[in-house]
Order: C-alpha cells, then sequence, then structure tokens
C-alpha cells in the first residue's frame, strides 16, 4: 500500500482501511504466537502500513484546519 494511493481515499475509507488492517494486525499476532503464521514478515508490513494510513489522516486533518483559518482570516 503505497503513500500515494491512500492520499488519494476519502478520510471514511481510510479509517475502514484502518480498522481491517488493524484487525488483520491482531489476527497476525496470534496466529504468529501460536505458531501458525509462517509469513512473520505480515506482522511488520501490517504495522507500517497502520502508521501510513494514519500518517495520511493526520495530515488531511491539518489541511482541514488550515484551510478553515485561512477562511476564517478573509
Amino acid at each position: 500500500m503505497k503513500a500515494s494511493e491512500l492520499r488519494e481515499k476519502s478520510v471514511d475509507e481510510l479509517q475502514q482501511d484502518l480498522t481491517a488492517l488493524m484487525k488483520d494486525q491482531f489476527d497476525y499476532r496470534m496466529q504468529k504466537s501460536t505458531g501458525q503464521l509462517n509469513q512473520t514478515h505480515l506482522v511488520k508490513e501490517a504495522a507500517k502500513d497502520i502508521a501510513r494510513v494514519k500518517t495520511v489522516l493526520r495530515q488531511k486533518a491539518a489541511d482541514g484546519k488550515q484551510e478553515s483559518v485561512k477562511q476564517l482570516e478573509e
């Protein structure tokens, strides 16, 4: 999942992606702890994807705040 792809999505879509990624991460951790996960790199990959989504969400929130401040100044 690339950050450029995430920036094109709406906030609602990002929230849904974040929820799904957190669920996947939980599942991967449980599978890893019980020895059922053969592809252990998926745990780190999910964590990085979650960080990307959260970063884009924060950027969108900051952009919204800056736009509202500019409107108030005018």
